[in-house]
């Protein structure tokens, strides 16, 4: 048999240049959507004579208009702050909304629905013409906006100097491959709850936090972040940040901090950051707390790893685990939020071949795909505020945190993206941890399960499908916001609620439709209520353990927050 291996290596090659001028996206993936909806719609003029009619109608409304006759007139979605300005109301701009609302209204009708259409073709093709109309927006021109003109003719143009200056910079910043500064640097500002790393490997780096009360709970808490994020999202600022309230609620807290992994690091396994991540803090937590069971908490993918390290354990007899938290994380893929545009055969054999040339999915190319499924926010609008109209940038802690974006090893990231995103081998029994299956029915202790009620990465009708594949004790809590905001939700935050409702190990399936029916509603932060729950899990609160456990491996290394997490 012929050897195509060095072909093979010269078609990735290729693929790996296409990359860097896509973006990571496949134009074979789009063209095969774009091509499976234009053949079908093509065949069917019935739907074509609707979509006319439709186009004519808007015209119609639109020539009414113009004229200054009564016509009915379209309202931006509430969450669409691109023609908020009053500027937006009246003459010429107006006309322009409508126009562009109707625009987008017609596509959105044109792609969807369409019988015949691959499913996955047709959200692709949908998303496609949505970036398309995003782009085209009148708000995106300067001569068109209103709010732009108003804001040059009131500084004279000094808006628009000072949008160059900013424009010069990032190109500047662009064109020397730096990184950009933070505004906010981790350890001096952000993740400055006190604490030290006590553990270290090729992997991660485990911090114990300082207790702030004169007792704790014996049962002490892991987190495991994403390795997608760095884990200060859960030790933002002071008043924010989750770790710092754990501590002062009595708990001894510890957590992981990924390593942001380079090219060394491409054959790095999924398993891997099982084994020599979980599984090895873990063994940390278990030898500074003997004989304790342990309180584990997850979020987005680290919640998804939680799950799987908790099934083979499970499988494995070993009991360590007292209790399982999930924040954000998904476990059936099957309805994976928009990150699922990106996810099919050619997709993925696309961006392989792009990561098997670097060694590693760079964080431009993941953060690239993340500001994709809102453009609008991320995008669009925040180009109109700093080179229209001039405005500095202002992040937030959390925004800080977005920009300080991580990289993906090569096999790590390919093995979950098939086994879980396209395959959904962890929910139907087939994925391997430790070179045997594993099942979420085998795990026997109590979940509590955070999901977001306008999380566009993990759905929170996604996150809720666990319990199909867990029978045991199960508290679901649907809390306002977003997949970040949602769960950094401190007490005292504006704008907060939260529905819960317990399953108990027995009691029959209630379907999400249904779900907030039952459950109780409360005004607020959850996280006092997710206390209450560690706190009839825990036990009578004892002396603080020992910081580290020199004798047992465990020295303490450095001050939190270490080193990996100032890794760019």
């Amino acid at each position: 048999m012929a050897d195509f291996s060095p072909r093979r290596d010269f078609d990735r090659i290729l693929h790996a240049a296409q990359a860097r001028l896509t973006g990571g996206l496949s134009a074979t993936s789009l063209g095969l959507a774009w091509a499976d909806w234009a053949m079908h719609l093509a065949d069917q003029p019935g739907r074509q004579i609707g979509l006319a009619r439709q186009a004519a109608a808007d015209w119609a409304d639109l020539t009414r208009q113009m004229l200054g006759l009564p016509a009915q007139a379209l309202t931006p979605d509430p969450k669409d702050r691109r023609f908020a300005d009053a500027g937006w109301q009246h003459g010429p701009a107006a006309f322009m909304v409508q126009a562009f609302l109707r625009g987008e209204r017609f596509w959105d009708m044109a792609t969807r629905d369409v019988p015949g259409v691959a499913s996955a073709h047709e959200r692709i093709v949908n998303f496609t013409v949505r970036q398309i109309m995003d782009m085209l927006a009148p708000s995106n021109y300067p001569v068109l906006n209103p709010e732009v003109l108003t804001r040059t003719q009131a500084t004279f143009g000094e808006n628009l100097r000072e949008g160059a200056r900013h424009f010069i910079e990032d190109l500047r910043n662009l064109g020397s491959g730096t990184t950009q500064p933070l505004p906010m640097q981790p350890g001096r500002d952000v993740a400055i709850t006190p604490g030290n790393v006590i553990f270290r490997n090729q992997l991660i780096e485990l911090i114990q936090y300082s207790p702030t009360t004169d007792t704790v709970r014996p049962e002490p808490i892991l987190i495991v972040p994403a390795w997608i994020m760095k884990y200060y999202i859960l030790d933002l600022s002071p008043h924010n940040s989750m770790i710092r309230y754990l501590v002062g609620q009595g708990y001894t807290v510890f957590c992981i901090s990924w390593r942001n992994p380079d090219a060394a690091m491409r054959d790095v396994s999924l398993d891997d950051y099982r084994c020599e991540g979980v599984m090895a803090a873990l063994d940390a937590v278990s030898a500074i707390c003997p004989d304790q069971k342990i309180h584990a908490t997850g979020y987005c993918l680290g919640g998804t790893l939680l799950a799987i390290t908790a099934a083979a354990m499970a499988r494995d007899h070993d009991d360590r685990l007292g209790t399982i938290t999930l924040l954000a994380a998904q476990t059936d893929f099957t309805e994976a939020g928009e990150l699922q545009l990106f996810i099919n055969e050619s997709q993925l054999a696309f961006l392989d071949d792009a990561m098997w040339a670097q060694g590693y999915l760079d964080s431009s190319q993941m953060a690239g795909a993340f500001q994709l499924l809102r453009a609008n926010d991320l995008i669009w609008s925040h180009l109109v505020r700093r080179y229209y109209l001039g405005e500095d940038d202002n992040p937030t802690d959390m925004t800080s945190w977005n920009m300080d974006a991580t990289r993906m090893p090569y096999r790590m990231h390919s093995e979950y993206l098939r086994q879980l995103f396209l395959n959904d081998d962890l929910a139907e029994g087939r994925f391997m941890a430790g070179g045997r299956k594993v099942s979420l029915a085998d795990i026997r202790a109590p979940f509590f399960v955070i999901g977001t009620e306008t999380d566009h990465i993990a759905p929170w009708r996604s996150v809720y499908k666990l319990q199909l594949l867990n029978p045991g004790d199960f508290t679901f809590v649907l809390t306002a916001g977003g997949h970040n905001a949602g769960v950094v939700s401190e007490p005292g935050h504006p704008r907060r609620h939260f529905c819960r409702l317990e399953r108990k190990r027995g009691d029959l399936y209630v379907p999400p439709e249904e779900w907030q029916s039952h459950a109780v509603c409360e005004e607020g932060s959850w996280w006092p209520a997710w206390v209450e729950w560690l706190n009839a899990r825990s036990g009578v609160p004892v002396t603080s353990p020992s910081m580290g456990l020199p004798a047992g491996g465990y020295p303490i290394l450095e001050a939190a927050p270490g080193q990996y997490i100032l890794q760019r």
